[in-house]
């Protein structure tokens, strides 16, 4: 047999296991470790709240999830997403902690957690070491690679890409204290409006937004227009732009990772961009970046 045949060999081999590897890890045939089980149960918990909350539905409860999902929304995409992990832009450090406190409340993971696993994503994007690639399947990037800890470090390493973070002690105590964070949250939502409110709020409202933010992952990954020349499968939904705040135009995001702005045309809404643009004009956003001519020239498709 000659070497190039060999090698050809040699490389089938290796790709069919790494596939078959993928699978497993994708589904059950694994060891869960701790912080799988938690983010499992936590995962299964709130999703169980939804099946309740028809039956303890009120008009106030209706309203606490709404603000639920807009506050821990914005904290995602505002906070977690363009200010820590592309650093968009700046503001003080009383309203950055604040709307990351926000973010907290998504029940998606502390900043350092969420921010890491986002840098690894831009690094790796749709490679075999993308925390949540799309080459994985539809639900292994949606929603399955979060309970898998063991291969997101296997993939990445360690969270060395946070250490801006980590030397801030703030995002190191809800680090520590998450878990506590997210009981006292649902401690108060069942102490000022019972069930109705533990179940809309934690439930619907937490798992809408969960979702939404999933669906950045997965589906504006394999569905949707692409404008710029990127070296991915990122898509443009725009359908999904008013739930996700302006997240979906994912095609835009990854042209201009740092851009704060990413619905770039009038049209593409963008309620994050609308938030940081306003505190831009009252002096409390600066260093608020956006993408040049020049750079939007050589990114596009169609010039």
């Amino acid at each position: 047999m000659s070497s190039s045949s060999e090698e050809e060999n040699h490389r089938k081999t290796v790709e069919d296991k790494a596939e078959m590897r993928r699978r497993k890890r994708a589904i059950w045939e694994r060891k869960w470790k701790r912080l799988d089980i938690v983010k499992a149960f936590a995962s299964l918990f709130v999703h169980f709240l939804c099946l309740l909350a028809p039956f303890h539905f009120t008009w106030p409860a209706l309203r606490v999830a709404l603000v639920v999902y807009t506050v821990g929304g914005l904290g995602i995409t505002v906070s977690y997403h363009r200010n820590l992990a592309h650093r968009s832009f700046k503001v003080p450090k009383w309203l950055e902690y604040l709307f990351a406190y926000c973010g907290l409340l998504a029940i998606q993971g502390d900043p350092i957690d969420w921010v890491s696993t986002h840098r690894y994503h831009h690094q790796f994007t749709d490679s075999d070491r993308d925390p949540h690639s799309p080459n994985e399947g539809f639900w292994f990037s949606h929603l399955l690679w979060l309970f898998d800890t063991g291969y997101l470090v296997e993939k990445c390493g360690r969270k060395t890409n946070v250490e801006d973070l980590k030397r801030q002690w703030y995002y190191k105590f809800l680090q520590r204290t998450v878990l506590y964070h997210i009981l006292t949250f649902g401690f108060l939502l069942y102490y000022f409006g019972g069930l109705s409110f533990l179940t809309w709020g934690m439930g619907i409202g937490v798992a809408m937004e969960h979702h939404v933010t999933c669906l950045i992952n997965s589906l504006c990954h394999v569905w949707g227009s692409r404008t710029w020349k990127t070296n991915d499968t990122s898509r443009n939904v725009w359908w999904l732009s008013v739930f996700s705040f302006g997240e979906s135009w994912h095609n835009n995001h990854h042209a201009f990772e740092s851009s704060a702005r990413q619905g770039l045309e009038w049209w593409q809404i963008d309620i994050s961009w609308y938030i940081v643009r306003f505190l831009e004009i009252i002096g409390l956003a600066t260093d608020v970046k956006l993408p040049s001519e020049s750079q939007r020239r050589r990114m596009a498709l169609v010039r």
